[in-house]
């Protein structure tokens, strides 16, 4: 009978509590790693690399793996024969649940740049997969879950441009990934059209708090003014507004 190690001294240290359940640690070794406290138990993830630390067929990941078979197949002018068999489809399909849970936690611990990171390499999966798998049901398996990944892709990435102050390239990319996940090819399946949905309306609303909050600019605060200013009847301080209002719009007109 083997001897395994007791958690329970690991799990009573580590109390689960669903709303701060995710942490960085360091290990033996130094390197970061990420934990996940779950009712019963700790996952551990790589921060960087394949989440589990494995590597298939002597790979960072079998989708790498995969991809090298192709740039072979490429190599020998042979691309119209490579194809993705039934088991290369599952063993993808399961990493990818990998790097999914790893995103997910990402995000709560607000790291952008990874979770950017892992939803782009899952929507390369995506796009891999429905090219080359060489059975129709294994190349629309992942199609339901398009739009999610394209939201969380989408809301990393404005998220880096506003922590980088760039508030209108963060709106135009939520407005821009609006578009680009009602113009997805439709399928007729009920999970995509949820996350189609779910999908455009998250990122509506996010679009509507980014626009609340942007901020103004200087002519923008002075109109702001203006219109106080004439709605509480301060006359002189009104055409002072306006006479500001008029300078600036002067100074931003390219003489002709």
């Amino acid at each position: 009978m083997h001897a395994f190690v007791d958690l329970r001294s690991l799990l009573d240290a580590w109390p689960h509590d669903p709303d701060d359940n995710v942490r960085i640690v360091r290990g033996n070794d130094g390197r970061e790693i990420m934990q996940v406290r779950l009712p019963l138990g700790v996952e551990q993830y790589e921060l960087d690399g394949r989440p589990d630390g494995r590597r298939p067929h002597g790979m960072e990941s079998a989708l790498d793996h995969q991809l090298r078979r192709l740039a072979a197949a490429k190599a020998k002018g042979r691309e119209e024969l490579f194809e993705l068999s039934p088991d290369a489809c599952a063993e993808l399909f399961e990493e990818g649940t990998l790097y999914y849970y790893r995103y997910l936690s990402l995000f709560r611990l607000k790291d952008w740049k990874r979770t950017l990171r892992d939803t782009a390499r899952n929507l390369r999966l995506f796009d891999f997969v429905k090219r080359y798998a060489s059975r129709e049901k294994d190349r629309l398996h992942l199609e339901k879950w398009r739009p999610y990944v394209v939201r969380m892709n989408a809301v990393a990435a404005a998220l880096i441009e506003l922590e980088q102050g760039h508030h209108d390239k963060a709106l135009g990319l939520v407005q821009t990934t609006i578009q680009r996940i009602e113009a997805l090819e439709e399928l007729e399946d009920e999970t995509f059209k949820f996350e189609q949905q779910r999908s455009v309306l998250a990122l509506r609303e996010l679009a509507a708090q980014l626009e609340q909050t942007r901020p103004l600019s200087r002519l923008e605060r002075l109109e702001r003014e203006l219109r106080a200013a004439v709605e509480q009847q301060q006359f002189e301080r009104a055409a002072q507004l306006r006479d500001r209002i008029r300078a600036l719009r002067d100074a931003d007109t390219p003489a002709g």
